[in-house]
């Protein structure tokens, strides 16, 4: 029988927990590494090779190295489209995966949905959810299979990108005294390459070792990204400040390796089971048929958003979600908007309390275990898997320090400072994420000069305006890759990304195909496609009243039009999916203009 929940205590509970977190500077709390800080953007993976500068042309250049590159990239060759080049700051091809090596990194939705290109290139899944070696690894084989290395400037920055109407091309000059054109270009940037530190002071005071997760030093802890034991740590005192997705995944291995481990807590993680598992090769001999990762997908879509679908297969988190709000709307006498967004909010509260009381279960001091609570919604944060974050706070040696909603006080020389105490450290580890709310050209680290030398920042300036995701009026023969103003599947970004790349690839290969020189989507289809988006009931992540995080910009509440803009199709992401497929199908490309 299920409990009854007090949903009016509820309510007053996350109202609480929400309200002594906020506070007014939003993404500003955070630093970005430059200056004093840059040595925390060292490469420690690849050397740089030195180079002659690029001068010459291409037809279409990709800017980032990750999956939005690299199955953009994949699907031009699949199109015909040979002479791609594909750009990124990193040594490699790989993206997140290239730069987050931390221990115990991984994938937090199913690889048979998250890995792109699967059947593509005959990789099947080591275990449902695979670990970056795993992940970094597909990410070169796209790149091997697709021929994609070939012209590829790796280590290598773009920094300013102009529009050339004369000869309807683009001029890209890199911090590596590269200026060459392109006549088409794509950018897969993404949200997750750009770290950031708490800006908390005296952070420049401490003499100890230092690093961002998302350049683990393993010269320092011992071990590598494959798992070995992180042998140089066993007399060391480690702080961890970041209880998010890559803290709850690096804490058990640090908890095994430290002497003293303490995790720095301002605001608590959902934790849900992952209940990981290795793939049965048999069984994927017999779901590996022709066309099954597209089946793949679309169930996952179809499960997680309310699509119909007779089974669910992919089995996870993130569709016990939907399952749930499912079960609650078949219980209904009628169909009212009031009522399913009841439905919604009665299987979450369930779902949340479930997930606390699942704390209680498995931590077994109880101040712990009460600190360690999440008390939002839970697509107010980046739901967590796993199935050993919880158990590492039973480790000798392991600390949470809960700050209570405030953060880390101060920065010393020797330690860490939370309500007066000082924690001695000899090492801290910034867990502490990527510049995800910030303007997309300040992740960028360009700033694109498109028709009349008219800036993407300043169309930009009162939100994020385009047609699909993926064209921007003013910026002919510019594509982005991402998931905003599209199918906004957050679940599982890279679905997005190869629906992109596809829809991309169709319309340059049309514009080669036919002789045109430019395509730019029109003015009047560009605000259509706002207004549309603007006309759905928005998102359900992050809104407003839920706890501050990067998924409602920290919680600022003065954004106004910018948030509303970074939705998806209003009838959600399944039915843009098919919507997209039969727009590129029909070579109608209504809402483009293809001159010659």
């Amino acid at each position: 029988m299920t409990a009854v929940i007090d949903k009016e205590a509820l309510y007053r509970k996350y109202r609480e927990e929400r309200d002594k977190r906020l506070r007014p500077d939003g993404n500003d709390q955070y630093l970005r590494l430059t200056g004093r800080f840059a040595h925390y953007l060292a490469d420690p993976y690849t050397p740089r090779m030195e180079r002659e500068p690029k001068a010459d042309h291409v037809t279409v250049a990709v800017i980032g190295g990750g999956f939005a590159g690299l199955v953009t990239g994949a699907r031009l060759r699949e199109a015909g489209v040979g002479d791609v080049r594909l750009i990124d700051k990193a040594g490699d091809f790989g993206g997140t995966w290239y730069w987050n090596r931390y221990p115990g990194a991984q994938c937090d939705t199913a690889s048979f949905v998250y890995m792109p290109l699967l059947e593509e290139t005959g990789h099947m899944p080591t275990e449902k959810y695979a670990h970056a070696p795993e992940i970094l690894e597909h990410c070169r084989r796209i790149g091997k299979h697709y021929g994609l290395y070939d012209n590829a400037l790796f280590h290598t920055e773009v920094r300013q990108l102009e529009w050339d109407a004369a000869r309807s091309r683009w001029h890209l000059y890199t911090d590596r005294g590269d200026h060459f054109t392109a006549q088409f270009v794509t950018m897969g940037v993404g949200p997750l390459h750009v770290p950031k530190l708490p800006g908390i002071p005296g952070i420049q005071s401490f003499r100890g070792h230092s690093f961002h997760t998302s350049r683990w030093d393993y010269a320092y802890t011992g071990g590598d990204p494959s798992g070995a034991p992180m042998d140089r740590l066993a007399d060391r005192r480690v702080a961890v400040i970041g209880t998010g997705a890559t803290a709850v995944q690096c804490v058990p291995h640090l908890a095994r390796a430290c002497k003293e481990l303490y995790v720095f807590q301002r605001t608590p993680s959902s934790v849900d089971v992952r209940d990981n598992r290795p793939t049965d090769p048999e069984w994927f001999a017999r779901i590996a048929t022709p066309g099954w990762q597209q089946r793949w997908l679309e169930n996952f879509t179809a499960v997680q958003t309310g699509g119909l679908a007779e089974e669910d297969l992919v089995m996870d988190g993130w569709t016990d979600i939907a399952r749930r709000v499912r079960a609650k709307i078949k219980e209904l006498d009628e169909l009212t908007p009031e009522k399913l967004l009841a439905a919604f909010e009665d299987s979450d509260f369930e779902k949340m309390e479930e997930i606390r009381a699942r704390v209680d279960a498995v931590v077994e001091h109880r101040e712990t275990a009460r600190k360690l609570k999440a008390w939002y919604r839970q697509l107010c944060k980046r739901p967590c898997f796993h199935d050993e974050y919880l158990q590492a706070f039973n480790v000798p040696g392991t600390h949470l320090v809960d700050t209570d909603g405030k953060g880390v006080e101060r920065i010393t020389e020797t330690g860490v400072v939370v309500a007066g105490r000082e924690y001695e450290a000899d090492c801290v580890i910034y867990a502490s994420g990527f510049e995800v709310g910030t303007d997309y050209t300040r992740r960028a680290g360009y700033d694109l000069a498109g028709r009349d030398g008219a800036r993407l920042s300043e169309r930009w300036a009162d939100g994020m305006r385009t047609l699909h995701g993926i064209h921007v009026h003013g910026f002919p023969n510019a594509f982005l890759v991402q998931p905003a103003q599209g199918a906004n599947l957050i679940s599982n970004i890279p679905h997005n990304l190869t629906e992109a790349g596809r829809t991309i690839a169709v319309i340059v290969k049309h514009a080669l195909d036919h002789g045109f020189a430019e395509v730019e989507v029109t003015k009047a289809a560009e605000d259509a496609w706002v207004e549309l988006l603007l006309s759905g009931p928005g998102t359900l992540l992050g809104s407003p009243d839920c706890t501050p995080g990067y998924y409602n910009n920290e919680g600022r509440q003065d954004l106004g039009l910018r948030s509303w803009l970074n939705v998806g199709y209003p009838q959600g992401a399944m039915a843009y999916f098919a919507y997209i497929d039969e727009w590129r199908s029909s070579n109608a490309f209504e809402g483009l203009e293809f001159r010659p």
